[in-house]
């Protein structure tokens, strides 16, 4: 191709005639200032014919088109509108944790009998292991391990244990999500514009950074706490819409299994229904602990959890725990039969497909190493199933996007199978039957999808 006499094609097999050279686009050459912008358009223009056609060999046409591309506008929009944060309250919370800090610190010395410092991991192993003779659990090159793991274990043998897990709690809210988050907090919209991406994880969730307000602790009552700096402005509410077990839902539709497909189509609690049938008793007889345990491998199946893994979760012996996951299997046959189908079409075909044709290789199913031969099994099952779950919530994002295109409501923030939209009161019952009917109607699957609403003056009411 040539332009204002220029040879194009010539230029790029003369400048680049080492196959192994990456062409790049920001790459600076003075001796062809004039002609580098045409060599950038031409180069583009020859990559869309390339990944176009490869798009359409491996059928994922569709989901470039009609999913990631109509999505940009939609992540854009939310990067742009923002959350706003109630700065003086985050504050006031970052003054109760140091608080909290300063107490924890005193009645870990206390307990010791020594002072020292609780953030050396040094440190801390001579004075737990050393000084308290507390039972060594795992060593490392450079000493004692203190990580969380080793903790848990010794919960029940000195108080200081859980003391120093509650104070790396407190630190890490503050250092994280206080004084992490202030400086993000735009000074003329006081509201964080967090950066939305939809190709850096491999399974196709949308990911957050800048800071990353997917992450926000929820799992213990001081770090929801922290959701409650979230709020409308202009007396607006929040309303927050969840689906309900969706990846549990895809696994039955793809694995096609009977029982709980049924359980998903009679509205039964899932968790009860699969201790009831594991377990061999009616399902008004399953105890809340029984239930706890049904729930963490139904939960678990689709990341391949193993006897170690569950018994660890549950706190049962590793035999139990094989024995759990074995009954289980054996009553959801369906589900059995989808982990092992999935894991050899992987090992033949290279990878793994969601519903919408988002691919993933899975070259660990082919390494001479057993842990990451596991591990690749363990990609090829959940992926179709997390990664389905997210293309579904792709396109409900893009869809109530466009719903919401014509209203003064916003959708504002995204969080793995939860939305959150900034809604004016006027218009709260509108933006709720937008939520409900888009979400719970993006596909057809063998079971219904469910779309919880709540609402709220602050992230913490609404969820």
């Amino acid at each position: 191709m040539r332009i204002c006499g220029f040879d194009i094609d010539e230029y790029l097999k003369s400048n680049h005639n080492d196959c192994t050279q990456q062409l790049s686009l920001f790459t600076q050459n003075e001796d062809n200032d004039d002609i580098r912008p045409y060599v950038y358009v031409y180069s583009i223009s020859q990559l869309y014919n390339v990944l176009t056609k490869k798009m359409i060999e491996t059928a994922t046409i569709n989901l470039f088109n009609e999913i990631e591309m109509p999505l940009i506008e939609v992540l854009a929009n939310m990067q742009y509108v923002g959350i706003y944060v109630d700065k003086g309250e985050l504050e006031k919370f970052g003054d109760e944790l140091k608080e909290k800090i300063v107490i924890l610190t005193n009645e870990i010395y206390e307990l010791a009998e020594i002072e020292f410092n609780i953030n050396s991991t040094k440190q801390l192993g001579e004075v737990l292991f050393e000084k308290l003779k507390l039972p060594v659990i795992k060593k490392t090159k450079t000493g004692y391990s203190t990580d969380s793991d080793v903790l848990e274990k010794l919960k029940k043998i000195h108080p200081i244990i859980e003391k120093i897990l509650d104070y790396r709690q407190y630190v890490k809210l503050n250092s994280t999500y206080v004084e992490g988050i202030i400086p993000y907090i735009n000074k003329k919209t006081n509201r964080i514009h967090s950066s939305f991406h939809q190709t850096v994880t491999a399974t196709g969730r949308i990911s957050c950074t800048e800071p990353n307000l997917q992450n926000i602790p929820t799992r213990f009552e001081l770090g929801k706490k922290l959701r409650k700096v979230f709020k409308p402005e202009n007396e607006c509410v929040y309303i927050d819409a969840d689906y309900s077990q969706i990846e549990l839902r895809v696994l039955a539709h793809i694995s096609g299994d009977q029982n709980m497909i049924t359980a998903f189509k009679n509205g039964e609690d899932i968790h009860a229904e699969a201790a009831s049938k594991v377990l061999n008793i009616p399902i008004e007889e399953v105890t809340k602990e029984e239930r706890t345990k049904a729930k963490a491998i139904n939960f678990g199946i689709v990341y391949g959890i193993s006897d170690f893994g569950l018994a660890e979760q549950i706190g049962v012996s590793r035999k139990e725990a094989k024995q759990y996951i074995e009954q289980y299997l054996n009553k959801y046959e369906g589900i059995r039969n989808f982990m092992n189908i999935i894991v050899e079409q992987a090992k033949e075909n290279g990878y793994v497909e969601t519903l919408y044709h988002r691919r993933r290789y899975v070259p660990e199913l082919k390494s001479n190493n057993y842990m990451v031969r596991q591990f690749g099994s363990r990609i090829a099952m959940n992926t179709p199933i997390q990664g389905t779950a997210a293309d579904i919530m792709k396109i409900a994002m893009i869809n109530i996007y466009k719903k919401l295109n014509n209203m003064k409501s916003k959708l504002i923030l995204q969080v793995h199978d939860e939305l959150l939209v900034e809604t004016y009161p006027e218009e709260k019952e509108k933006v709720k039957e937008i939520l409900k009917s888009e979400m719970e109607n993006v596909i057809k699957l063998q079971v219904p999808l469910i779309a919880d609403l709540s609402e709220g003056q602050n992230w913490l009411e609404a969820k």
